[in-house]
């Protein structure tokens, strides 16, 4: 019998295999032969077979525009690095159940590879939980939506959501493993979990088996934990790293760090010319001006209007995750003497500005035991402005939630019939600052929570640069409507904010300040833009400014006593 014949493959497919099958050739052993694995035999680890060692360093993406990924990454790549480690906070790309966001600055394959471009190998840090100095550890507030959940364990609501997520995050970094062609060499599961009070084996073991069935059995997968929390961190199967360093219980010093590099720990700095350090810029004084109460805006900052409830809500319960919360009631009787104001069982989350009838009282504050003493008449507004400050990040208190936990008590009265106004700032500073309210709107003695603000164009190029607010108090800043963060000048150690250059316009375009001062605004509310950072420094240490009438002046750093 004649053979079968095949069918014909059409002229262009087969001019596409010609030139496909070569690269096939070359690219199907490298796959076979890139591996990262630990030799446990000689102590070392094996890059494609060799011995490796790896000199890493932390850069966190998420604390970086996005710009500026590639001058950081070649920076640490230049000063000696072959790797980076990272974590990935979930509340940062998952900010509501089922909405994902990995664009711009959260676009984390882009940091991948750039980190690729700078020939960085990559230690990843997924979680869940991560630490990090992070808002609640990485974990997103909206999980205690669920009051009752137990984060961090084999709660199966916990563990839900966890899956859910994972089952997006981790096959978007699954081409980029190591043995896949990519720059990730090994991944956590958790972090530091045995310092956790839990110690849920059956929560290890399910991540464990999560990163597995997604990820595959090739990459690295390692826990890293202090010495003392090796029993409830590590789990057999999977790589165990320690947590140490010189002079672990107290502040390493030079002489203690010297003799570890010694060792063997220095590594070659690649050649090439080394990367020039940013142009830095000073700007000022500039005055800002008044913009208006902040109870003033209130339509406008909540434009949905108040929630409702007898008692007062938490943030978590209006699903409010950030900010600020409004919670306002009306005097019931009169208050002839001034009467004491509490919270009580520490049920206030984090801060608290209190006004009466629009008036500034005072403020609570979380683990503080003093009180605002209030005077009313019948009916008279009571507006509690809570701040939110940043979720605990460590410990074992993460079900960290925000604002009043308990109703606050006026005397012996417990305040009920509560609105709550959750502060929408952020996505409308940008639009309706500056806004000039009728005079009889500003306030006439300018205290409590106020917003104000100022334009400012740069002539010439545009630098980094650092934010001093002297005599400003507690408060929050935005600009070009970028929450660029907070300060707290009494409180120290930073009295300046990084400003990157990224963030300013240059070539005569209006730049755009905004302050929402909490507390007090000084005398002359005045700031300055200077080319170096105070940091570390409390109130025995500060700057005074010679201000000339209608010129730019230069800092004339002193040193001051007191307060």
């Amino acid at each position: 019998m004649a053979p079968e014949k095949l069918p014909l493959l059409p002229s262009f497919l087969l001019s596409l295999l010609t030139l496909l099958l070569p690269l096939l050739t070359l690219l199907l052993p490298q796959a076979d032969t890139r591996s990262f694995i630990v030799d446990p035999d000689h102590d070392r680890f094996l890059l494609d077979g060799v011995p490796f060692r790896y000199v890493s360093g932390s850069l966190h993406y998420f604390r970086v525009p996005r710009v500026l990924w590639a001058d950081r990454l070649l920076k640490m790549r230049m000063s000696g690095l072959n790797a980076i480690q990272f974590y990935v906070p979930w509340n940062y790309h998952e900010p509501h159940p089922g909405v994902y966001n990995f664009n711009g600055s959260r676009n984390l394959i882009a940091f991948l590879h750039q980190a690729a471009i700078a020939k960085l190998l990559v230690i990843l840090r997924p979680g869940p939980y991560i630490c990090a100095e992070w808002e609640m550890g990485g974990l997103p507030s909206w999980l205690l939506q669920k009051p009752k959940i137990h984060l961090r364990t084999s709660d199966p609501d916990f563990l839900a959501a966890v899956d859910s997520w994972f089952k997006v995050l981790l096959p978007k970094i699954y081409p980029w493993l190591y043995h896949n062609g990519g720059n990730i060499i090994s991944i956590q599961v958790e972090n530091e979990y045995g310092s956790y009070r839990a110690c849920d084996f059956s929560y290890m073991r399910h991540l464990a088996g999560l990163f597995r069935a997604l990820l595959g059995d090739k990459i690295l997968l390692f826990t890293t934990d202090g010495p003392e929390g090796l029993r409830c961190g590590s789990l057999q199967g999977l790589y165990t790293t320690v947590d140490f360093g010189p002079g672990l219980q107290s502040k390493g010093t030079c002489s203690m760090v010297v003799p570890t590099l010694d060792t063997g720990m220095f590594q070659e700095v690649p050649l090439g010319p080394l990367p020039p350090a940013s142009r830095k810029m000073m700007l000022g004084p500039l005055t800002l001006h008044l913009d208006g109460d902040l109870l003033a805006f209130l339509d406008i900052l909540c434009p949905r209007g108040p929630i409702h409830s007898i008692l007062p809500m938490t943030f978590e319960a209006v699903k409010q995750d950030h900010g600020f919360v409004l919670y306002r009631t009306y005097l019931t009787h009169t208050v002839f003497e001034p009467t004491p104001l509490w919270v009580p069982h520490n049920g206030l989350h984090d801060r608290a500005y209190v006004m009466v009838d629009g008036v500034f009282q005072g403020v609570l504050e979380r683990n503080m035991r003093h009180k605002v003493f209030l005077m009313g008449n019948l009916g008279a507004r009571l507006d509690i402005l809570v701040e939110n400050m940043g979720r605990l990040s460590f410990g074992s208190n993460s079900s960290d939630f925000k604002g009043l936990l308990e109703p606050p008590i006026l005397g012996q009265t417990i305040l009920i019939k509560w609105m709550m106004f959750p502060l929408i700032i952020d996505n409308l500073v940008k639009w309706w600052f500056p806004l000039q309210l009728p005079k009889s709107a500003q306030p006439q003695a300018p205290s409590g929570p106020t917003f104000y603000s100022t334009t400012f164009p740069i002539l010439g190029s545009v630098g980094d640069t650092f934010l001093y607010l002297p005599g400003w108090t507690k408060g929050q800043v935005w600009i070009n409507g970028f929450n660029l963060g907070r300060y707290w000048t009494k409180r120290g150690p930073q009295q300046t904010l990084y400003v990157p250059r990224p963030l300013l316009f240059s070539s005569g375009q209006l730049n755009k300040i905004t302050l929402l001062e909490l507390e007090n605004v000084p005398p002359r509310p005045q700031i300055q833009f200077l080319d170096k950072p105070i940091l570390n420094s409390t109130l025995h240490k500060t700057y005074i400014y010679s201000l000339l009438a209608d010129t730019l002046s230069t800092p004339e750093p002193m040193r001051l006593s007191g307060h």
